[in-house]
């Protein structure tokens, strides 16, 4: 609560956000309650690693989320925004081995056990900084039900669906390619690698044929790898080839003797339409291997270093062994052709490095059953996904899915409940740790060593938070969810997931809506990245322009389907915005006193009330509407533009002007139900803002008179039939045009701001003429017009500027309000000085040296400087033009 108080002058952001969230977590106003009275909303936050920082792509995800609970919180539901943090387990693993590793040890060094100890260590002293950044950002998340993917109830969760899914044959441990980090350790998901187009080349190797009768001519991309061939495949269409049966080859450089084999997968059209097949180094060959029951034969390492049974090349790095295994095989004629070569290249998305296709001992999901039901969620409308535009590349990735490598070769990690006994090989999983082999009692069981996929337990992120596999309150009320927001980036990482295990162990879909948000690039629709400079920080522009700021600019932006292209000048333009708004109830609380009160209802009738407030009364009505329609419909852009035009556009530069007379006025009955309107009407615009700029709102909610609670409970807006007011929009609109007409020919005659003008306008529409004359005494007001004349028809009066507003044609006589000479003089000064600018930048675009070495968004720079002085000169010749008439 708080007492009506004067706003300063100046918004000092800082301050107010600071005291607010202060008070809002004191009040627990983010808290769900367990009170089914109300219907209940909820969202389960994309949980940010541990190791994260906030950058804009939180910063725009968190922004949408929070405008929706506090939508929803307003519109009286019971909200439930669930926090929370991921382990990380490849990234937190590399921040605490960096750590030790400037101590000058290893986590080898420590062991297992010691080294777990110390990561959560780490985690408690300085893991989830980017929960109080979130906070910062103003979230209204439920904080005291926070979760952690490695907290004890989730990870009961993780082993009980491990464990079931393992006892339903849906998870196995099978020798298979995986994709491989040498630098991690570790191996990842096919949806974990990054396929980069890169410049390489393509190696046409001669593969001598045994019988000496002449060789195969096999392309690679990766000729380290032929040390690993277990034979050459050919198409059997290929009649390249009919001839040679069951021949074999030599394999170049090691000398084995490898057999030739037909397999529909060979491409006839690819090189020379022979393949090299090296099993444990490609999925392709793998599957070959298994169809022509070859051995596989693993030359590489996990660190990517050549082994053993890559002979002469053994211990040198794969790479290194590349360009050796080239050079010998030029020197023994072998290499027929090197040709430059665009493909696609997997790195791991964790550290960017070359990932290795390698054959592995893993395990795995068998996802087939678990992705038709979830694509057939997607397909029966049981969860929306928005845009649409994302359906099809679903169902293409849900239909064509492989089997998902869930083991990784870390320590951090929930670690697999799997047991193997030593005694007589038999694989125990189970929740609970065993102490005897079931099979043989013995007790000697060795625990696997590789933990979880980090994706696998926040699959199960909206009800293992939720307390599963208890029955709790909280999973009986808030689930399935409500909505998830997320980047389109992590659809198949996470989101398509969390469908496959909702729908399998809950029966249930997890969310309802799935909205994917675009990426945010720099000003010039780039990437932004650390490595080009582009990188905007959301703290620093919190800094700087403030949370709402930053927030209105997102939402602003945030399109269905259109990456964000953010410039920092656009968020220094939403705060004017904020500015506006604070001036506005500035003014307002000039005018309005404590004996206002607080209103459960306008006690006027709008119907009976001055065109002004008819009219923004009917106007707030509309907008609240509008905001309210595109927010159910994740349309954030469109709410910001429709509060914006309505606040800045309307409520600021029309109707607060419109009504300064009867504010300043002696009519004490006028001034009272102006004060009361425009106390409701600003009440209104604070409730329609709240969800996007939570922290200016909140502030002049509580300087306004009256005791008060926070916004953030206050009822949402809603339409009211009775203030519906089409003719009082339509007159509005009217006078809107006519008013802008005449400030224009101010404008554009150079016209002092104090200067007062004669009006005469020509309308031939009675009804409309009518209304002009309604409407003259605000028209007058608004223009500093002494006389305003409508006729319906008649000439243009002469030395008069004009404008034509469709049908109507608006006069102001220019004689004796011109300096002509003076005003001559100052553009024919101003035009020199851009003349010279302009020929500097045209200079300089001239400079083909400039052109080829400038970055592109410095010459587009440069370009909008050009284009913007030529326009202005345009503007400038136009005006002189004008003075020229005046002068005759």
């Amino acid at each position: 609560m708080s007492d009506n108080k004067a706003l300063p002058k100046a918004y000092e952001f800082r301050e107010v956000e600071e005291r607010w969230y202060r008070n809002w977590l004191a009040h627990k106003n983010f808290r769900a309650t367990l009170d089914q009275s109300r219907p209940n909303f909820s969202i389960v936050i994309p949980p940010p690693n541990v190791t994260g920082v906030l950058h804009v792509g939180h910063a725009l995800n968190n922004t949408m989320q929070d405008i929706m609970v506090r939508y929803r919180r307003m519109q009286g539901y019971n909200v439930l925004w669930l926090p929370g943090t991921d382990h990380a387990g490849i990234a937190t693993q590399n921040v605490v081995e960096r750590k030790l590793a400037a101590d000058g040890i290893s986590r080898h060094d420590l062991g297992r056990e010691k080294f777990i100890e110390r990561v959560w260590q780490w985690k408690e002293e300085s893991g989830g900084q980017i929960i109080n950044q979130l906070k910062r950002l103003g979230c209204s998340c439920d904080w005291d039900r926070e979760r952690f993917t490695m907290d004890q109830g989730l990870s009961a969760a993780v082993r009980k669906v491990f464990v079931q899914l393992y006892q339903e044959g849906l998870i196995y441990k099978g020798n298979y390619i995986i994709n491989w980090c040498p630098r991690c350790l570790t191996a990842l998901a096919d949806i974990e690698v990054e396929h980069e187009e890169t410049a390489g080349k393509l190696y046409h190797i001669r593969y001598p044929l045994a019988d000496g009768s002449g060789h195969l001519v096999v392309a690679t991309t990766r000729p380290e790898t032929m040390l690993g061939d277990t034979a050459v495949a050919v198409h059997p269409a290929d009649e390249r080839y009919q001839g040679l049966g069951k021949a074999a080859v030599i394999l170049p450089l090691i000398g084995r003797r490898i057999p030739l084999v037909f397999d529909t997968h060979v491409e006839k059209d690819f090189g020379s339409g022979a393949l090299k097949v090296t099993p444990a180094h490609d999925l392709n060959d793998f599957e070959i291997a298994r169809r022509h029951d070859l051995p596989s034969l693993k030359v590489m390492d996990e660190h990517g270093i050549m082994n053993a049974d890559a002979g002469p090349y053994a211990g040198l790095d794969r790479f290194e062994c590349r360009k050796r295994v080239v050079a010998d095989l030029e020197a023994a004629g072998l290499l027929e052709k090197i040709a430059e070569h665009q493909h696609g290249v997997g790195h791991c998305y964790r550290c960017q490095t070359v990932v290795e296709p390698a054959l592995s001992p893993q395990w795995f999901v068998a996802v087939k059953p678990l992705a038709q039901r979830a694509a057939a969620a997607v397909r029966n409308e049981e969860i929306r996904l928005l845009p649409k535009m994302w359906h099809n590349t679903f169902y293409d990735w849900m239909d064509n899915i492989r089997d998902w490598c869930i083991s990784r070769q870390i320590w951090w990690g929930h670690q697999i409940p799997a047991w193997t006994c030593e005694a007589c090989g038999e694989l125990i999983v189970s929740e609970e740790e065993p102490d005897l082999c079931p099979k043989c009692g013995s007790t000697g069981l060795r625990r696997e060593s590789d933990v979880l996929d980090t994706w696998f337990s926040s699959a199960l992120w909206p009800f293992s938070t939720l307390g599963w596999p208890e029955k709790t309150r909280e999973l009986q009320m808030f689930y399935p969810t409500s909505v998830l927001i997320t980047s389109f980036d992590i659809l198949f990482f996470w989101v398509a997931r969390m469908m496959m295990m909702g729908l399998h162990f809950m029966k249930e879909v997890p969310f309802k809506d799935v909205y994917l948000h675009a990426l945010i690039r720099d000003k010039f629709g780039k990437k932004m990245s650390k490595s080009t400079g582009n990188v905007l920080d959301p703290l620093q522009l919190m800094d700087q322009y403030g949370t709402d700021a930053l927030r209105f600019t997102l939402a602003a932006f945030a399109a269905q389907g259109r990456d964000i292209k953010l410039a920092e000048e656009r968020i220094e333009g939403y705060r004017h915005f904020i500015n506006k708004l604070w001036n506005a109830a500035r003014f307002t609380l000039m005018h309005v006193g404590e004996e206002q009160g607080r209103e459960k209802e306008l006690r006027l009738d709008p119907a009976g009330l001055p065109l002004p407030h008819q009219w923004i009364l009917s106007r707030s009505n509309r907008v609240a509407a509008e905001v309210s329609r595109a927010l159910d419909d994740y349309r954030f852009n469109d709410a910001a533009s429709v509060a914006y035009q309505f606040v800045w556009k309307e409520f600021c530069d029309w109707y607060l002007e419109w009504i300064k007379p009867e504010l300043y006025g002696e009519d004490q009955a006028a001034k009272e139900q102006g004060r009361q309107v425009l106390l409701t009407v600003l009440e209104e615009i604070l409730k329609i803002l709240h969800p996007i700029i939570p922290f200016v709102t909140e502030e002049i909610w509580h300087a306004l008179p009256g005791e008060r609670g926070s916004i953030m409970v206050e009822p949402f807006p809603t339409a009211d039939p009775a203030r519906e007011n089409p003719a009082a929009e339509e007159a509005a609109e009217l006078l809107m045009e006519v008013v802008g007409g005449i400030r224009n020919i101010r404008s554009e005659n150079m016209l002092h701001p104090s200067a007062t003008i004669k009006v005469s306008i020509i309308c031939p529409d009675p009804a409309k003429g009518a209304g002009l004359k309604r409407l003259s005494e605000a028209i007058r007001g608004l223009t500093r017009a002494d006389e305003l004349t409508i006729l319906a028809s008649g000439e243009r009066p002469k030395g008069a500027a004009s404008q034509i507003i469709q049908e109507l044609e608006i006069f102001v006589p220019l004689a004796g309000l011109v300096d002509v000479e003076g005003e001559s003089a100052k553009l024919e000064k101003e035009r020199e000085k851009l003349g010279k600018e302009l020929a500097r930048i045209q200079g300089k675009l001239g400079n083909e040296k400039f052109l080829a070495k400038a970055p592109p968004e410095v010459v587009a720079k440069e370009q909008g400087k050009e284009a913007e002085l030529n326009a202005t000169l345009r503007a400038i010749e136009e005006n002189l033009e004008k003075l020229a008439e005046l002068r005759a």
